[in-house]
């Protein structure tokens, strides 16, 4: 009973250890299955009473909450979040990606393999378009998983590809996890140079990150198609082809894949290469990119014409009318996005005439034209019974990902009010292996987070209380950022709390067998950290595009 008395009360035993004790009892809510936002707000006031019970927290550490929560809904980076999932849901709804899968399938069905590259392929696009890893892996396990078994593909390469090439959406931009990491590893570069005593850094943003996330995202794509071609060449019988006869002429093959292709190209071109181009900030392409897929949603559910006589007519002008509004508006988004990129060309060649004018009044009028078609799009949703589910799991997803990080924040603070950072710099610091060591240690704990927790608990709380301590260490903060954007993507492929392996196993059929899942994934996660190897072996592959663009 003594020893039971010195352990609760003595501030000298409990002190050390009271911000492990914390993060080790918020792992376990976890695992228990309490919500990820509740558990760290929760926990973090538990531990913040515990903490001045014991006269070893000071409650002046909550002092920035309030501010801090205000910064998090007002950042102006985090607002992209909200809409690339508006972007995202709309092109689900929208059924992109069934005609994306048909068409990829009639183009690549012909070759051992086949159905599994053109999941592949599809799985980027939509990654580059969408960045939503459920909605990608629930569509493509509804829509291709029952083709590749009744071609008699092998169940565990079937689910392994489909679940693999659903997170894809995790490393290849515009993704929620780059934008999430980009503003921590920003705010943790500025806190590491503070610390070092330079006092006027240079920013790290989301576009850094963007697009040190391209070549490595387009690489991980490679590596997926090769190990698909190494299967279909020595295990034919995984990946059979499907006869040419069955899959149409070469007209309709190629008429199905021009009629799939260009609207999510064009959004892609749109959303990222103004990103990448600096012409817009991520949050600003997210606005486009959510006004593009809304336009394009509208146009594939024009609604059909009567056919009653007496109505005919009326119903076929007022669907042209609709047709024709939305066509005007996405020429006029495309036409305002080249003329303000030209007119930035030509603030900076100080080439400013009167033409400027006529420029204006186009620009004018392309601005009231997008509204117009907005409208005919909402009203085409609203009638086909879309615009509410669409606003409904918008929002949800949100609400989300905002309470997640309120959460955090409020950890954050006291876990660094108990002493967190000086545990987690002396714990880094005294790795074997120096930087290495500590890269390696880092990497290891989050990959083995991945197992229990989602991708945007661990960005949310991990990454705040490691990034300074290893950016304060020389690594560059866009290679570290993509980094840990290829382990978190290992997070949703990890049994056994994998999530693309909860969707997956939620549409797929009952004669697949949750192991077959699990043994479809494992040589999908040998790949990634595969991937993870030739980064840190060569971190060009990161940093090479940033600083072409922005170097």
């Amino acid at each position: 009973m003594e020893f039971l008395h010195d352990f609760f009360i003595c501030p000298c035993v409990l002190a050390p250890w009271l911000d492990i004790i914390m993060v080790v009892f918020l792992c376990g809510l976890l695992l228990l299955g309490y919500p990820a936002a509740f558990s760290l707000a929760g926990t973090a006031l538990l531990f913040a009473i515990l903490g001045i019970a014991f006269n070893v927290f000071d409650i002046s550490f909550l002092i920035p909450y309030p501010q801090r929560v205000f910064g998090a809904v007002t950042n102006t980076t985090l607002i992209a979040v909200p809409m690339f999932i508006l972007m995202g849901v709309i092109l689900e709804k929208s059924r992109i990606a069934e005609e994306l899968l048909d068409a990829m399938a009639k183009l690549f069905g012909s070759l051992r393999g086949g159905l599994g590259i053109s999941v592949t392929i599809v799985g980027a696009l939509l990654a580059a378009s969408t960045g939503i890893v459920g909605a990608t892996v629930v569509t493509m396990g509804l829509l291709s998983l029952p083709t590749m078994l009744r071609r008699g593909y092998d169940p565990a390469f079937a689910t392994g590809s489909i679940a693999a090439a659903g997170t894809l959406g995790q490393i290849i931009p515009p993704s929620i996890v780059l934008i999430l990491l980009g503003d921590a590893i920003s705010n943790a570069y500025q806190k590491s140079q503070l610390a070092a005593g330079n006092f006027s850094p240079e920013a790290v943003s989301a576009g850094d990150l963007f697009a040190g996330a391209l070549f490595p995202g387009l690489m991980l794509v490679g590596l997926y198609i090769l190990y698909q071609i190494f299967v279909a060449t020595f295990q034919g019988h995984k990946s059979p082809a499907i006869p040419l006869s069955e899959l149409g002429t070469k007209k309709e093959i190629w008429q199905a894949a021009l009629k799939a292709l260009p609207a999510p190209l064009i959004l892609i071109i749109a959303v990222l290469g103004s990103i990448l181009s600096g012409a817009a900030t991520p949050t600003e392409a997210a606005g486009v990119g959510a006004i593009g897929a809304l336009l394009i949603a509208g146009l594939r559910f024009s609604p059909t014409s009567s056919t009653s006589t007496s109505s005919r007519a009326t119903k076929i002008n007022f669907n042209n009318f609709l047709r024709i509004s939305i066509i005007l508006a996405a020429l006029a988004t495309l036409g305002l996005f080249i003329m303000t990129e030209l007119f930035d060309l030509r603030i900076g060649r100080n080439d400013i005439s009167s033409i400027d004018q006529v420029a204006l009044i186009i620009a004018l009028i392309f601005c009231a034209l997008i509204p117009w078609g907005i409208a005919a799009s909402f009203f085409n949703l609203t009638k086909n019974k879309l615009a509410a589910p669409i606003a409904d799991q918008t929002t949800r997803v949100t609400t989300m990902v905002f309470t997640i990080l309120i959460g955090a924040a409020l950890f954050s603070l006291v876990f660094r009010g108990l002493g967190g950072d000086d545990t987690v710099r002396s714990a880094l610091e005294a790795t074997p292996g120096g930087l290495i060591g500590a890269v390696a240690m880092v990497m290891l704990v989050m990959f083995v987070l991945g197992f229990f927790l989602d991708f945007i608990e661990i960005t949310l709380v991990v990454v705040p209380l490691v990034a300074p301590v290893l950016l304060g260490m020389g690594l560059d903060p866009v290679w570290l950022g993509v980094l840990m954007a290829i382990n978190l993507q290992t997070s949703f492929l990890t049994p056994p709390f994998g999530f693309a392996l909860f969707y997956l196993r939620g549409v797929a059929p009952p004669e697949i067998k949750t192991s077959d899942i699990y043994r479809g994934a494992i040589p999908f996660i040998i790949i990634q950290i595969i991937a993870i190897g030739l980064l840190i072996l060569f971190p060009q592959l990161a940093t090479w595009l940033p600083n072409q663009l922005y170097g």
